[in-house]
């Protein structure tokens, strides 16, 4: 068998409500775009992905996969996934990790469907199902951080993450303790503060959440500080977690592991470069006895491929569910949702196993890229 084609069909989302994340995510609300990524091969087996979220349209990645990617993986014997992942790496210079990991999440779907495997037993199931945290979305005050973290409790979720307004070191811990008296002292609550602070107010902050008995305390210094991660993290007790944004995908892993500058490994199949850059990151972090925490994905597509490798390892303990919905969940039949006890659950059928919706994206394509 042999890959014979790739093609990028972009199609429109729309109705995206305003929503923030950060002082490093600007506000984004209206319209996007996401690629469908289908592979082809000379036996019309088929695998896809999304490309795009959001926040980032796809076409620009789109075209960088056919004019750059596409060519290292025409001809190609479909199940040689390594071999083509380190083709598409090393010509990161001349596209994104975003794309790549397109590509690669489409390569285990078709081995998936040539196997008639979901790619969680492709890889090799460790469970089938993972519990589930709320992660916010920038709200206008403490109180509504509050309503908010009380209402997924009270549904049963197995944990809130505040993203908070990152406008001052003092805004922010206001939130956190609403937060923390909302739930009560026995529910788990994280802070995912965006890279927003300088050190003094890393430790600041720190200082607090570790006094709230917050879970884990994530991004609360620039991507690229890791001098200042070693410094804070000797002298804070509640576990960090950075590496998320890391520049250079799995190869980044590294110089944290080796500086002892975070708790936590952090990717997901669009930041990282796929399903199988975050596997190699996953085993790296068991190797040190540390958790790979997976991010969310940026798209409905992403996420099933993320859930597959939740489902595949043993270092991660809960799937990330951001908020809203609206900004986040699109091109899929049916989306994952937790159920009453906040657990999210494998998908069963051979490759993603999801259904993607190909009636709406036939009325929203804008263009198809070959």
């Amino acid at each position: 068998m042999k890959i014979t084609d790739l093609t990028v069909k972009l199609f429109a989302w729309d109705g995206i409500p305003e929503t923030t994340y950060g002082h490093l995510a600007p506000s984004f609300e209206g319209s996007s775009q996401l690629g469908l990524v289908t592979i082809q091969t000379d036996e019309g087996i088929e695998g896809n992905a999304f490309l795009g979220s959001s926040m980032f349209s796809a076409e620009l990645d789109a075209l960088s996969i056919v004019r750059h990617l596409k060519p290292a993986i025409i001809g190609e014997d479909p199940l040689a996934r390594e071999l083509m992942y380190q083709r598409l790496v090393n010509r990161h210079r001349q596209t994104t990790l975003r794309a790549i990991g397109a590509i690669d999440v489409a390569l285990w779907d078709l081995a998936g469907k040539i196997a008639g495997l979901p790619i969680h037993q492709l890889i090799g199931s460790y469970r089938d199902h993972v519990p589930a945290y709320a992660s916010s979305q920038v709200l206008d005050s403490p109180d509504d951080y509050a309503e908010q973290a009380q209402q997924y409790k009270e549904d049963g979720w197995a944990a809130y993450k505040i993203h908070p307004p990152t406008k001052s070191a003092e805004g922010d811990i206001a939130v956190c303790r609403a937060v923390r008296a909302a739930v009560g002292d026995d529910y788990r609550i994280m802070l995912d503060s965006t890279w927003a602070y300088d050190f003094p107010d890393a430790l600041r902050v720190g200082k607090v959440v570790e006094e709230l008995n917050f879970y884990w305390y994530e991004d609360p210094l620039a991507e690229d500080d890791m001098t200042n991660y070693v410094k804070l993290r000797q002298l804070l007790s509640i576990p960090l977690m950075a590496t998320e944004y890391s520049s250079g995908g799995f190869h980044a892993y590294a110089p944290w592991l080796i500086s002892q500058a975070t708790d936590y490994l952090r990717g997901d199949v669009a930041v990282k470069g796929g399903i199988t850059s975050i596997l190699k990151g996953a085993h790296l972090a068991e190797a040190f006895h540390m958790n790979f925490e997976v991010h969310h994905g940026g798209n409905s597509l992403n996420n099933v491929a993320n859930l597959h490798v939740l489902m595949a390892i043993k270092n991660c303990e809960y799937f990330e569910v951001l908020l809203p919905s609206g900004a986040q969940k699109y091109g899929l039949i049916e989306d994952i949702a937790p159920d009453e006890q906040g657990f999210v659950y494998a998908f069963d059928e051979p490759g993603l196993g999801a259904q993607i919706d190909y009636d709406l994206i036939e009325r929203k394509q804008t263009a198809v890229l070959r």
